[in-house]
């Protein structure tokens, strides 16, 4: 039974760090949609009101945030989006690999190192996904097609 334990709590926690990794890029348009949903319902627009306008204040900032890191040619321009998505990512994960760190070590110092290792890599991970272009093997241009091989 202790093995079977074992067992499922590797899986748990496995299943965890996947979902923070995929989802880390969404720290901010979550941030975004939440304070606009109770930006709205303490304007009295009810809960459905406050649903729909949250939703869209999240996939405005998910859009906008990813059309300009990829239209825009100023590096400068691009640094700060990239810092705007990083920035909430690093957070999210450092907490998170701070709870998952206090199930298994019990000294603070070795909680904190972790939850500042987690809090670099989801950030990284968040810049990472921010920069690919969606959906996998996409390819712009005929030019990049023929430069692939394909």
């Amino acid at each position: 039974m202790i093995i079977l334990g074992i067992i499922m709590l590797i899986i748990v926690l496995s299943a965890m760090c996947w979902l923070l990794f995929n989802l880390a890029v969404f720290a901010l348009p979550l941030f975004a949609a939440v304070s606009v949903g109770l930006a709205t319902t303490d304007t009295g627009a009810g809960p459905n009101g406050a649903i729909f306008l949250g939703l869209l204040a999240g996939i405005a900032t998910l859009t906008a945030g990813q059309m300009v890191f990829t239209l825009v040619p100023s590096t400068l321009v691009r640094v700060a989006v990239a810092g705007l998505f990083a920035i909430p990512a690093a957070i999210a994960g450092y907490h998170a690999t701070h709870g998952l760190a206090a199930l298994a070590i019990p000294a603070e110092g070795w909680r904190q190192a972790f939850a500042l290792f987690g809090a670099g890599a989801i950030s990284l991970t968040a810049l990472a996904r921010l920069a690919l272009p969606r959906g996998a093997g996409f390819r712009a241009t005929p030019s990049d097609a023929r430069l692939s091989g394909q």
